[in-house]
């Protein structure tokens, strides 16, 4: 069974995907109602230089008099046109953020310029964003694609506005990959036996450098030695016979330890028979 960080986890990029996914179907569905608005301003030019140059149509008149471009979401005003494709560009550029800041990079750039969506900050404002982008195409009359995507795209933004609210700031370090890592590096076990490992644990990797790095100072230190005092010399009788010897006539004598056995082995075959 999975421990209750792992359930977070995967629950939380599991929102992650589905809000990548939403992002990019708006994205699609934009950039087709923007084919669509263009499609239809252009034949509402048409109808305006024909009804100009021709005789006049009641069916082009009440089209030219229409609040809306027919077939668009194009309002019938001056510089309609050109604050409809704005708004659709803002739209298509905002979806571009949101799922770059939804992959986590570039992390440095939203950390800097976009705090927000930056690692420091929950989901609380992303969602937000999302919903205004969802509310903000919903509220024209969009064909059935847009729709759906928009409608979906409010949904997971809602969510993600209330993820923020039950994790804030630590909702995207908990769903990191680089953060789950570091977690599982530092996930052992601390105790043996009721005997703290800790230290054996933090020394045991540096080791062989450590060994090394003595043996290295200890040459340096004898050639600065021998430099300073040309007639001094360190003369290491080691661990043998001859340190030994030279140890008992300093007045030093190595005791021998008493043999014991630990707790948990087997008692001899002797012992036993008596």
């Amino acid at each position: 069974m999975l421990p209750p960080r792992a359930y977070v986890f995967i629950g939380l990029n599991i929102i992650r995907a589905l809000s990548i996914i939403a992002l990019i179907l708006v994205f699609a569905s934009n950039i087709v109602t923007l084919v669509h608005d263009v499609e239809a301003v252009n034949r509402f030019m048409a109808a305006k230089a024909s009804d100009s140059s021709s005789s006049s149509n009641s069916t082009i008149t009440d089209m030219l008099n229409c609040d809306y471009i027919e077939d668009s979401t194009v309002p019938n005003q001056p510089a309609g046109i050109f604050w409809a494709v704005l708004n659709r560009l803002l739209i298509i550029g905002q979806t571009v953020v949101l799922v770059l800041s939804e992959l986590g990079w570039p992390s440095a750039f939203f950390n800097r310029f976009f705090p927000v969506l930056g690692k420091d900050f929950g989901l609380g404002a992303l969602g937000v964003i999302q919903c205004l982008i969802g509310a903000a195409i919903l509220s024209h009359f969009v064909d059935d694609f847009t729709l759906v995507s928009a409608f979906f795209l409010f949904s997971i933004g809602c969510l993600n506005i209330f993820v923020g609210l039950v994790f804030r700031q630590g909702a995207k370090s908990k769903r990191s990959v680089t953060s789950w890592r570091e977690h599982a590096k530092s996930a052992l076990p601390t105790h043996v036996a009721g005997v703290d490992v800790r230290p054996m644990m933090s020394n045991a990797p540096s080791f062989v450098s450590h060994a090394f790095g003595k043996d290295k100072e200890r040459n340096s230190t004898a050639s600065e030695s021998s430099e300073s005092s040309g007639t001094s010399r360190l003369d290491g009788l080691g661990f043998g016979r001859q340190g030994e010897k030279a140890a008992a006539m300093k007045g030093y004598f190595i005791s021998k330890p008493v043999e014991s056995l630990p707790r948990y082995a087997p008692k001899s075959a002797g012992s036993s028979s008596d």
